[in-house]
């Protein structure tokens, strides 16, 4: 699913403006987005939280050439459904 298909769902379902639908998608990927650089966790209950999390420094070694290398720290997003969502996709299967 792209930016596109969510504004033309929205613009479906309440039957706004696609510019406006646009828009909207826009506004609330801006916001998930600036909160998760600010190092916001982001949790949209019923459908699960985007979590940044801290990566230590490790060893890593290169499989092809076997060389080492040192992969620096940094910060990571990571997704966790509800409990909701997970229950509704193996539902599903």
């Amino acid at each position: 699913m792209t930016r596109s298909d969510l504004a033309d769902a929205i613009h479906q379902k309440l039957r706004a403006p696609k510019t406006e639908s646009a828009k909207y998608v826009d506004m609330v990927l801006s916001e998930i987005f600036e909160r998760i650089v600010e190092g916001e966790d982001v949790k949209l209950s019923g459908f699960g939280a985007f979590l940044v999390r801290a990566k230590k420094e490790r060893q890593a070694r290169n499989p092809k050439t076997g060389a080492h290398a040192v992969v620096s720290a940094r910060l990571v997003v990571h997704f966790k459904p509800s409990g909701a969502l997970r229950a509704r996709i193996n539902r599903d299967s």
